[in-house]
């Protein structure tokens, strides 16, 4: 059924680049996130947010690729946010990877799919507190796939099945493997979903030290990849925002609560920044008639 799903991409293509957004004078920006992944480190994203909903920054929609999707999910779950720290900090390996060798990875996070309903009490996306879409990479058309109705689990696998670590996942007709290959940071994405002031949470790569496992090897080498990658997100990103977690390892889920700390830090520090895209925001809103031409359309379910 591959002919049918492009060809519904489309129109649907075709149908968002012939519309304009209404105009609403009067009305607040909608405030998007865009979460970039990095293994543990994604748990400052978990500050991030707190941090920016304890300052009275309303949050209209996330987007996540791999850690920040996962993020995503913890967070607009509604359990009390104590609660979501504290299973962070129970993160485990063996809760979502199995060591499974094959010729397409060195294992399976076939685990992952589960998580969300086993964890955090949540199942599909219509259960959410919070809009959110999660960012996948198809590996045979290298485009970013956005998913942000149905069931979470797949999609959330696909987002995280880190290439050459895990096996890619087969969801829908496509094979998927982390969205940071198409999408390192889902910019598009929060624009797609709405947002007229997009902060992007970008998380440092671990400091660089001689690897010692394979592990250390692929995610050094994709950390090279990422800094030689197109920096056009941001450019398109309002505020951007970056928690110092160098020092933190791929797999330090038992320091959940620096992680978090580190995250608050970064958001707190940015607030300045933040009020003052809101208030351009406002002004762009108020202005009648003004319209701004939306982004390039990007692959959806």
């Amino acid at each position: 059924m591959g002919w049918l799903r492009s060809a519904v991409e489309r129109v649907r293509e075709f149908a968002y680049a012939e519309r304009l957004p209404v105009h609403e004078p009067g009305r607040e920006p909608k405030v998007g996130l865009a979460l970039g992944g990095g293994f543990a480190r994604g748990i400052a994203h978990l500050g991030v947010l707190h941090a920016l909903v304890q300052n009275g920054i309303r949050i209209d929609c996330i987007v996540g690729t791999s850690a920040g999707a996962l993020a995503g999910v913890a967070f607009a779950s509604g359990l009390p946010f104590d609660e979501v720290v504290r299973r962070a900090s129970a993160i485990k390996f063996g809760n979502f990877g199995q060591w499974r060798f094959s010729w397409m990875g060195l294992a399976s996070n076939e685990r992952l799919e589960f998580y969300p309903e086993r964890y955090l009490g949540v199942k599909t996306f219509e259960e959410l507190r919070y809009p959110l879409t999660i960012v996948a990479t198809d590996l045979m058309s290298g485009e970013a796939v956005y998913y942000s109705h149905g069931p979470i689990g797949p999609p959330l696998r696909g987002s995280c099945a880190y290439p050459a670590l895990f096996q890619p996942v087969e969801y829908e007709g496509r094979l998927l493997v982390d969205g940071f290959v198409a999408a390192a940071m889902p910019v598009d994405g929060a624009k797609k979903m709405g947002a007229d002031v997009v902060i992007s949470v970008v998380l440092e790569a671990e400091s660089v030290q001689k690897p010692r496992t394979v592990i250390d090897v692929i995610g050094r080498s994709f950390s090279i990849v990422r800094l030689q990658a197109d920096q056009a997100w941001e450019a398109k990103s309002d505020v951007v925002i970056s928690p110092k977690v160098r020092e933190f390892a791929w797999d330090d889920f038992v320091r959940t609560p620096q992680l978090v700390a580190a995250g608050e830090e970064a958001a707190t520090a940015a607030l300045p920044r933040i009020q003052e895209a809101l208030r351009r925001a406002s002004e762009r809103l108020a202005a009648p008639g003004l319209q701004r031409r939306p982004e390039k359309t990007v692959p959806t379910r």
